[in-house]
């Protein structure tokens, strides 16, 4: 039975290939799904399927990016016509469509996250020649929510809230996590013609676009560009914040879920500061052995309820 083919798929099959996407896939989303309610972790990880196919083919390389504007316009028109009720065998839209019913996610968020995923497909060249960039931190704000402030708010849909100053808190988490991940990736966006460190930031420490790009291709680091890096970690600490205030507006069962989460990517941030924010010799990441500690903490903390009373 193939996911796009014509057979039947019932909704736990769909859901339960969603789960083996994201259980390849997910990396550190994943430890914080296995810590939810099995309704809930079924919805996470039909969100992510769906995300991880989107952002597949954005950055497919194998595809011009015309061809990925056409392939993408087609897999969100197949999304939609699916959503709206067109039998499909997709198990991904299967199961994101049922996810959206039971827990009352709207088409416009998920909507708002195809579009941040295709605005890597728009070129943005903004005074740079080829490479993409923001000119300000403002529009790189803008950016952060629509690749990862929408998840947030799809994410408390399923967690669970009822205070709605829990939405601009998980707005917040979400561009505190990018920012983790531009961090992390200067070097590999760099080499795709991406730098997401914003123009006037850039300014502000003297570094320009192709001292960036050199970097990436072995220049050894200067003081400015560690400068220039940790000032954007400092701003992503700051929403780190947020997701403090966050977690106890979050139902009693998915705090565990969010807190690992949390754990896991502001210990990525802990890195990258450790190695004064040499993201170019060696990419930051989490060993497994740290976030299966911090998932072994989370389970024990939401079996004993202990997370914020």
């Amino acid at each position: 039975m193939g996911v796009d083919g014509d057979d039947a798929v019932t909704i736990p099959e769909a859901y339960a290939a969603c789960r083996e996407i994201a259980r390849r896939e997910a990396k550190n989303f994943y430890y914080s799904f296995r810590v939810l309610p099995e309704h809930k972790s079924d919805a996470m990880c039909a969100i992510y399927a769906f995300m991880r196919r989107a952002d597949d083919i954005a950055d497919d390389e194998l595809m011009p990016v015309e061809q990925r504007r056409v392939v993408m316009a087609e897999w969100v028109e197949a999304w939609r016509a699916a959503r709206a009720g067109a039998p499909t065998g997709d198990a991904v839209f299967l199961a994101v469509t049922d996810a959206q019913r039971r827990f009352g996610i709207s088409d416009t968020l998920l909507e708002e996250l195809v579009q941040g995923t295709t605005m890597d497909l728009v070129p943005n060249t903004m005074g740079a020649g080829e490479v993409q960039t923001y000119a300000t931190f403002e529009d790189l704000y803008r950016y952060c929510y629509l690749v990862a402030s929408v998840v947030g708010l799809v994410c408390i849909k399923v967690f669970g809230y009822t205070d709605q100053r829990a939405e601009k808190l998980a707005e917040e988490t979400g561009v505190a996590f990018q920012l983790t991940n531009i961090l992390r990736d200067v070097k590999e966006d760099a080499e795709r013609g991406r730098v997401y460190l914003p123009l006037d930031m850039l300014a502000e420490y003297g570094v320009t676009v192709e001292r960036v790009r050199a970097l990436a291709g072995g220049a050894g680091m200067q003081a400015q560009e560690r400068a220039l890096l940790a000032a954007l970690s400092a701003r992503a600490e700051q929403y780190y914040g947020s997701a403090e205030k966050l977690l106890p507006m979050i139902d009693r069962d998915s705090r565990a879920a969010l807190w690992v989460l949390v754990g896991i990517y502001h210990r990525l941030l802990g890195r990258i500061r450790a190695a004064d924010y040499d993201v170019f010799s060696q990419r930051a990441s989490v060993p497994t052995a740290e976030k299966l500690w911090v998932l072994g903490w989370g389970a024990g903390m939401s079996v004993g309820n202990r997370i914020f009373g």
